[in-house]
């Protein structure tokens, strides 16, 4: 039985709706956690704004001043251990996470999809559903394992596709599912009713329990 609310830092690199979401949830009392850090790699973004505004610390960095991406991961993951970061939750971070951080953080970083993985891994889910012509697509929330969109599934909802859908129109639907199903899911583990096994997780096995 937690006596402290889930420490969790929040990574995103752009507009930071899911973000928003998140601090929305615990504003509203329906998220027992508390938000450590923002971590950014775009200082400019409008997520950093956001995170100001909420009260909530923020570490941006470029990675271009860095030699390698393991570098700028280990300023970080001195971040992530001086906040005595629990959850690490990725909302949008477009870097590539290497072994710094997914060892660190093993079975303790999630990320979340649009679409219903295994299907239309990478950056152009949305796109790639729409050519596929499938007729129902989603949101995945899952841990991170250092592959592609790869690590086992938590949580899925699933959005059906119209006719007449565009990109941009099917992204209007799926953002809301996004909203309300990462917070339920963030809740979930900071509850016990997703169990990670945090100190028991390894590559191929976890006692996870899936929401539906």
């Amino acid at each position: 039985m937690r006596t402290e609310p889930l420490r969790i830092a929040v990574f995103a690199s752009g507009s930071g709706s899911n973000f928003q979401a998140i601090v929305n949830a615990v504003t509203a009392g329906r998220l027992d956690v508390r938000i450590e850090l923002l971590v950014c790699d775009k200082p400019q973004a409008q997520v950093v704004t956001r995170a100001e505004a909420a009260g909530v610390p923020v570490y941006t960095f470029k990675p271009k001043e860095y030699p390698s991406r393991e570098a700028y991961e280990q300023d970080i993951l001195e971040q992530l251990q001086a906040k005595r970061v629990e959850l690490v939750v990725l909302a949008g971070y477009m870097r590539i996470i290497t072994d710094v951080l997914v060892q660190a953080y093993w079975g303790r970083m999630i990320n979340i999809h649009p679409s219903l993985l295994p299907s239309f891994p990478g950056i152009h889910a949305v796109r790639q559903a729409l050519e596929h012509g499938v007729k129902i697509t989603g949101v995945t929330v899952h841990l991170v394992d250092g592959g592609l969109d790869s690590g086992p599934i938590l949580a899925q909802r699933a959005i059906n596709i119209e006719r007449n859908d565009t990109e941009a129109s099917l992204s209007d639907k799926i953002h809301p599912i996004e909203h309300q199903l990462y917070p339920e899911v963030i809740q979930s583990i900071a509850d016990g009713s997703i169990d990670l096994t945090w100190n028991q997780w390894n590559h191929h096995e976890s006692q996870i329990t899936k929401m539906g």
